[in-house]
């Protein structure tokens, strides 16, 4: 699934002094962890370990470092679906895989719990109205991709022809942002396998 949203640019000027990947890495933490309005500039600065000016000079203001860490984020986590798709497995087994390696993902002791895509923009104020459309559309290709998977689903006989492919995708996308959510409130890896597994349980009958 091609992400359609283009990627912040860096301003111009001197080389940099420090490595900007590690920089954003840093920030992408911070940002996963406590939201994109509760991280203040000196929290960014502080795990980044630059000078404000310096941010400014490789990132922008802090919006566009935002979204770039969210950049770096979808290209590092499996929160979307495009390496699930490539395997060769039937529409049911991709989603039982997506939904375990989410319930993987979400729980890993080395990262904040959670999808950095579902929960680090909820109940911004109207200021942050862009970054939540941004999140929001990113949200939305996800369910485009799961949607996607399970019509050629139906198109290859796996499925019964009148399937809701629609409402399935909306389903198993919410049954992901609930799992999500568990996790920030610190749900083990078992009890978001055992979720992901009941959520298989709605599955349509075989042909």
């Amino acid at each position: 699934m091609e992400m359609t949203q283009d990627k912040p640019r860096k301003k111009a000027g001197r080389p940099l002094s420090f490595d900007r990947e590690a920089a954003l890495e840093r920030a992408m933490m911070v940002f996963w962890r406590y939201g994109y309005e509760a991280t203040s500039l000196n929290d960014l600065t502080a795990a980044m370990g630059i000078t404000p000016p310096s941010l400014y000079t490789a990132f922008g203001d802090k919006e566009r470092l935002f979204l770039e860490a969210v950049q770096y984020y979808l290209a590092k986590k499996p929160c979307f679906f495009e390496s699930i798709v490539a395997e060769p497995l039937t529409a049911k087994e991709s989603i039982r895989s997506y939904l375990e390696v989410i319930a993987i993902s979400q729980t890993d002791p080395n990262q904040p719990p959670g999808c950095m895509v579902v929960t680090s923009a909820t109940n911004c104020t109207a200021a942050s109205s862009h970054v939540q459309e941004v999140l929001a559309d990113y949200r939305g290709q996800m369910e485009a991709g799961i949607k996607k998977r399970l019509d050629r689903g139906v198109a290859e006989g796996e499925m019964a022809a009148d399937t809701d492919t629609a409402s399935l995708a909306s389903f198993f996308v919410t049954v992901i942002h609930g799992m999500s959510t568990q996790a920030r409130d610190n749900a083990g890896r078992e009890k978001l396998l055992a979720i992901g597994a009941q959520a298989m349980r709605a599955w349509p009958d075989p042909l």
